[in-house]
């Protein structure tokens, strides 16, 4: 046998074990587990159920509310409401009386891109 020969019968089988050792251990380097975080105290502790109190406290979400009457309505109440703050709640209480929800629009009362946000938790009450 020539060393070439032999060279390369011997060098194969190395060649070939060290290309399925770099094969096999891309993919486990590659999905190395990260360390896991520490816990928090938050994590640690769990929630304690909310109280029947709280539930009777406050309306279920299915159930309807009453429409907000514009006309008697204080300014906290208004203010309130999404997309009405001080100052919309102020000209508010300063057009009435209102015969129609509808007039915070034609009296420029509010935008009607708030009016839409509105009309539905809103009223208009006659005395």
């Amino acid at each position: 046998m020539s060393i070439s020969t032999l060279r390369r019968l011997t060098l194969a089988p190395l060649a070939a074990a060290v290309a399925l050792g770099l094969f096999a251990a891309a993919p486990a380097m590659a999905q190395a587990p990260q360390p896991a975080t520490p816990p928090t105290a938050k994590s640690d502790k769990i929630a304690p159920p909310p109280k029947a109190d709280s539930k009777a406290a406050a309306p279920a979400k299915s159930e309807k509310t009453e429409p907000l009457d514009i006309n008697s309505a204080t300014a906290e109440q208004l203010d309130a409401l999404p997309g009405v703050g001080k100052a919309y709640s102020a000209a508010i209480i300063k057009g009435r009386p209102y015969k129609g929800k509808d007039e915070l629009v034609h009296k420029k009362i509010v935008p009607q891109k708030t009016y839409d946000g509105i009309k539905d938790k809103i009223i208009a009450k006659q005395k």
